[in-house]
């Protein structure tokens, strides 16, 4: 009989034996030639790997240094030389927004330091 993980054959005819029952006292007995055959499917072997036995361009990738973003430190806005109708400053603050669908341009909200928006 030869087993292949869990799974075993009969060694007469090579038919693939009902489920094994996890110890080496059972007989399993084949539904094809009536053989009885012992079971050694509970028998398990153990390997050990290591990420760095398959190496590939996707784990190094991976493995990248990524830095964390803080949301509230992200800046986000640009300046512009457009004058502000409030205060008359020549540099305001810009950002593009996207608030309609993605077939659609996006929105661009002029912010000014006085707060005109």
């Amino acid at each position: 009989m030869a087993a292949i993980g869990s799974l075993v054959f009969c060694t007469d005819c090579g038919n693939l034996l009902p489920s094994t029952k996890g110890t080496e006292r059972n007989v399993l007995s084949c539904e094809c030639c009536g053989a009885e055959n012992r079971d050694t499917g509970s028998k398990s072997i153990v390997t050990q790997t290591k990420p760095s036995d398959f190496p590939s361009f996707l784990r190094q990738k991976l493995q990248s240094n990524v830095q964390a973003v803080e949301k509230h430190n992200i800046q986000t806005d640009s300046i512009s030389q457009e004058s502000c109708p409030v205060c008359s400053r020549e540099n305001v603050k810009y950002t593009n927004v996207q608030l309609r669908g993605a077939d659609e341009g996006s929105t661009v909200i002029y912010l000014c330091d006085c707060g005109n928006s």
